[in-house]
């Protein structure tokens, strides 16, 4: 975790908010910056669920402490656990004995959303991911709500009868949802963008939109191509955005052959994600050998984790 604290964050909010800051206490946007949590999920954890509950300045600015931080990592524990967050309280100070299963409702929440999904109910669909949204971060969302979710439909619609109706729904409205958030927070930066391009011939792939909004949401802008390019114009496109790196994103066998030729004059980062990593594993890895600053993911968290730890996020 970075300590740096985020200068930004020390805006003049008045003398008591200076001293306590002074006297290192933590604003909410720079807890927000070292756990990945952001605001309006840390006021919501506080209102509804009594979580976390920060100290108050006189004007009443949020005050976090080391000890708060750390009581925010131990709830994402329990949330990658699979505990839905309104049964985390209980077991922050009496944590289960090690393989006692914890009851959870992710279950019952990718059921409502599998229901609507399958009656084309868009306002249930939409409104009940809104509500997990201003709950859970976008890494917990994905690894236990929504990828899961995809996985199960992608089982559903195997020769099931009116699958194509419901595989266009669904990815509609994901790709609707998530572009129009990352195009929100793409408005607020001005930073160089990372490049996200669909390599694959499948419209709308969702995993792709799954890592442009866990990307988006560290404040990184990013640049949605839903459709491949030909060799020499990704390197264009390059150009153009002075892009700060590439994700290509397949769920399908690539023509690694032109692989070499596709990446020709990219002079940044490069990442090659998706079951298209697995489907390629061994040529793949040589790959990544042979060509700079060519990463592989097989899946948008991995993909998250591997931005990050190279700094590009």
């Amino acid at each position: 975790m970075n300590d740096k604290p985020d200068t930004s964050a020390q805006e003049d909010l008045g003398a008591d908010f200076k001293k306590a800051l002074d006297e290192g206490w933590l604003p909410i946007r720079e807890v927000a910056r070292q756990t990945g949590v952001n605001a309006i999920t840390l006021r919501a954890w506080e209102r509804r669920y009594g979580l976390v509950v920060p100290q108050r300045t006189p004007k009443g600015h949020r005050l976090y402490s080391a000890e708060h931080v750390q009581r925010i990592l131990t709830i994402l524990t329990w949330l990658n656990r699979g505990v839905a967050v309104s049964q985390v309280k209980p077991l922050l100070d009496a944590a289960p004995a090690s393989g006692e299963v914890v009851e959870n409702d992710w279950h019952l929440l990718r059921q409502t959303l599998l229901n609507a999904v399958t009656r084309l109910n868009e306002r249930t669909l939409d409104d009940s991911v809104n509500q997990a949204m201003a709950l859970y971060p976008p890494r917990t969302l994905c690894e236990q709500l929504l990828m899961p979710l995809l996985a199960e439909l992608e089982q559903r619609w195997q020769g099931q009868f009116g699958a194509q109706m419901e595989r266009t729904f669904f990815y509609s409205w994901l790709r609707s949802k998530f572009g129009a958030r990352i195009y929100h927070n793409n408005r607020q930066l001005h930073s160089a963008p990372l490049l996200l391009i669909n390599q694959s011939d499948l419209h709308m792939e969702p995993h792709l939109w799954l890592c442009a909004w866990l990307i988006s949401s560290t404040d990184c802008p990013v640049q949605v191509f839903d459709w491949p390019l030909p060799p020499g114009e990704l390197a264009l496109t390059v150009e153009h955005l002075q892009a700060r790196g590439v994700l290509l994103y397949s769920s399908k066998a690539m023509n690694l052959a032109q692989l070499p030729k596709l990446l020709n004059g990219i002079n940044c980062t490069t990442m090659i994600a998706g079951p298209t990593v697995c489907i390629h594993h061994a040529e793949l890895s040589v790959r990544t050998t042979e060509i700079a600053d060519l990463y592989l993911a097989e899946d948008p968290l991995s993909a998250h984790q591997a931005l990050l730890q190279r700094g590009l996020i």
